[in-house]
């Protein structure tokens, strides 16, 4: 982008000499734009243009405009820019720099970028209702309803009405507008890069406050909204300011690889355009340096840089199937390092990105060289995201097909949905402004399925807690657990992209969340309701388990802190029974014990231990007690199974709280001639229930038949056998 700083002496902008890195290519046919000019000439009313023609300052920003639409209006930008050179007219910038001079450069960075004649004519009048005396209803006379809309959205809210609320709420307030359009946090991020770059002229300590505010909310929204142009340049300038020694490092490592004679860079690109000449495909092959951050990542990944770091080839084609082509191509006729292939094509990513990434190693000296291939209009929504696309909310053009017009459109990507949804519930300006910050730190989506056929688009690392919020919102409370790719598993289990997720709810929609969600909840929208509703009934959740608990029956599970209770079943006492089983040991006149920790049964492979008393244990052979006695040293004990199939097991069942279902339970395992021996139903929590039987089968080939029966029985959703502890002997 061509936008020069009003003031670059003091600021944090790398010098352009010594081989500094520029966030995006230049054309080479318009010179740098010397804005200290153009503004006084714009204040003074120097070199103006006769009437119909547009004044000579915006005359750099309409060239770029034409560039990307030739065929676009003018008439607006000539009118907003009359407008906003009177009405800031007399107004000076704290560099000494008239104030018409930052307008227009936000201006020029959106041009450069490919915004349409509305977001520049919004632009431009985008500090007029903030600083001047013209009115909203103004611009909207002026200039219509969707400038009215953007002007509005990127306006402050004043610190006299709302005080130290006001810098939050104004990002409320913009947020809320780029829900309906993302055109206002493009200028917000326009004005944010021109105010980075002239930030020299401020007192350290406020240029710090911004620097923070930009690193932890516009970097990331411009990251989101697919910007990278200007997420490059912002992560440069606010390295500058929070980190200057190592910006100074970066910059001399940088000037050094430039002053090199040999540029592996240069000759990896030579070779590639040598395959792809031959191969008969039409490409563009270009060096794409990386910007100072990215080199000073990159530094600290790898340690010492060799020259193929501090940059990546860019291949630009002009369909998509020739980027496969190109891939084809460069595996076939150097070496590919296969780790480093991704494609962005076929999985695009949350952002729009679009790209084939790969890398190739140089067969000289080993240098990887990375290489990312994709078409001119891919790299042109690369660099400037949501900008490149126009009008997302125009109708499609002629040319345009359906399809396109849908892909392209980002009027609400998930995302941002999640964001509006969440900041809804922030009680607080507090919470609102910290609760943003972390939700922009996750800077990676994944997609996970409903068993419907549905998605849910979640950050990475969201748990089943996230997805119950997010596919039910308040709702969630009741959720009892979660089936993972069809298995049960936990609500604090981490998601994978790709994963599907069956949530399951109870029935009472008056259920309270788990205190504990609030560990495992990783987005706000989660946290907020889990948060919520905790406060507004404390003891709600202690009532329910109790009535939950009286509705279930006479069996009660064991106090906090006391060991399990083991009661028998309804029905009568059972009998007392040797805990030993048809188990040959080789230690004459042993007492055989089968542990309780893993309850083996034929056929499992199982092993021994002595304990004190002459007594074996048996142990599955994948206990962790197992593990854990051997790597102490205690000795083991050969042991088999006899002739007897007879088995002692401990089952584990998960259900819903209801009315006598623990009599058709125990009923379903006695008609499969199960003897239980104990059983032992845990307080329930949020009308899920849990219960441990420990049950003596005539036959272990009977094990599987039983397990079903239980599944079977209404209200039951799994049922397991104890696993091996992590804990115990």
């Amino acid at each position: 982008m061509n936008a020069e700083a009003v003031n670059p002496s003091p600021g944090p902008v790398p010098p352009a000499t010594g081989g500094a890195v520029s966030p995006a290519p230049r054309r080479k046919s318009r010179p740098r734009l010397d804005l200290r000019r153009l503004g006084r000439a714009a204040l003074l009313g120097t070199g103006s243009a006769a009437r119909g023609r547009l004044p000579d300052a915006i005359g750099h920003v309409v060239e770029a405009h034409r560039a990307h639409h030739p065929d676009a209006d003018l008439d607006p930008l000539h009118r907003a820019y009359v407008l906003a050179e009177s009405s800031h007219r007399g107004q000076m910038r704290k560099s000494g720099e008239p104030y018409i001079t930052h307008p227009l450069a936000v201006t020029l960075i959106l041009a450069e970028l490919g915004a349409e004649t509305t977001t520049l004519t919004a632009s431009l009048l985008h500090d007029t209702v903030e600083d001047t005396d013209v009115t909203l209803d103004q611009v909207g006379e002026e200039f219509g309803a969707e400038v009215r809309y953007l002007v509005d959205g990127v306006t402050k809210l004043e610190k006299v009405d709302y005080g130290a609320a006001a810098e939050p709420e104004t990002f409320r307030k913009m947020l809320l507008a780029t829900g309906n359009d993302v055109r206002v946090m493009s200028i917000k991020l326009a004005d944010r890069l021109h105010n980075m770059r002239t930030l020299g002229v401020m007192r350290r300590e406020k240029q710090e406050r911004i620097a923070k505010v930009t690193r932890d909310v516009l970097i990331p929204l411009a990251e989101r909204l697919g910007v990278q142009a200007l997420k490059s340049e912002l992560e440069d300038l606010v390295f500058a300011v929070m980190h200057p020694e190592e910006c100074a490092h970066t910059r001399e490592l940088v000037a050094e690889n430039a002053a090199r004679a040999d540029d592996p860079l240069a000759a990896v690109a030579d070779e590639v355009r040598g395959v792809l000449r031959e191969a008969d495909i039409p490409a563009e092959v270009l060096i794409r340096p990386r910007h100072f951050v990215s080199v000073h990542r990159v530094s600290r990944k790898r340690g010492t840089l060799r020259g193929a770091d501090f940059g990546r080839l860019l291949v630009l084609v002009q369909e998509d199937a020739d980027c496969y082509a190109v891939l084809g191509e460069l595996h076939t006729c150097l070496t590919p390092v296969v780790s480093e292939f991704k494609d962005f094509i076929a999985v695009p990513k949350f952002n729009l990105y679009q790209s084939l990434h790969t890398a190739v190693a140089r067969a000289e000296d080993g240098q990887v060289v990375e290489v990312l291939i994709r078409t001119h209009q891919m790299h042109k929504v690369a660099e400037a995201g949501v900008v490149a696309l126009g009008n997302p909310y125009a109708p499609p053009s002629e040319e345009q097909g359906a399809g396109d017009g849908e892909r392209a459109d980002p009027t609400r990507p998930g995302w941002l949905s999640r964001l509006l949804d969440w900041q809804r519930g922030a009680p607080d300006p507090d919470t609102f402004w910290s609760t943003l910050r972390e939700d922009l730190a996750q800077d990676r989506e994944i997609t996970v399925f409903r068993p419907d056929g549905g998605t849910l688009g979640l950050p990475e690392g969201a748990t089943c807690v996230d997805a119950a919020y997010a596919q039910y919102g308040e709702d969630a409370h009741a959720t009892i657990g979660a089936r993972v790719n069809g298995r049960l598993a936990t609500m604090s289990t981490v998601l994978r992209d790709g994963d599907t997720v069956q949530l399951l709810m109870g029935q009472d929609p008056a259920s309270e969340p788990s205190g504990d969600w609030l560990e495992h909840a990783r987005t706000p929208a989660a946290r907020i309701a889990i948060q919520r509703r905790l406060a507004a009934r404390p003891a709600a959740s202690s009532a329910g388990a109790d009535e939950a608990a009286e509705a279930e029956g006479p069996v009660r599970g064991p106090a906090a802190g006391d060991p399990p209770a083991q009661r028998p079943a309804p029905g009568g006492p059972a009998a007392p029974r040797s805990a030993s089983a048809d188990v040959r040991v080789d230690a004459p006149e042993a007492t055989v014990r089968l542990a309780g920790c893993c309850t083996p049964v034929p056929p499992d492979e199982i092993t021994g231990f002595p304990v004190r008393g002459g007594v074996v244990t048996v142990h599955r052979a994948g206990c962790a007690a197992v593990a854990r006695m051997k790597s102490a040293g205690r000795p083991e004990v050969g042991v088999s199974w006899g002739e007897s199939t007879e088995c002692r097991v401990t089952l584990l069942a998960e259900s819903f709280g209801r009315p006598h279902l623990l009599a058709d339970l125990t009923e379903a395992m006695a008609l499969e001639g199960a003897e239980i021996v104990s059983a032992t139903v845990d307080p329930p929590d949020r009308q899920r229930v849990r219960h441990s039987y420990t049950v003596v089968l005539p036959d272990a080939a009977r094990l599987p038949a039983l397990m079903r029966a239980m599944r079977d029985v209404p209200g039951v959703y799994d049922v397991s056998r104890a696993q091996p502890q992590p804990t115990g002997v």
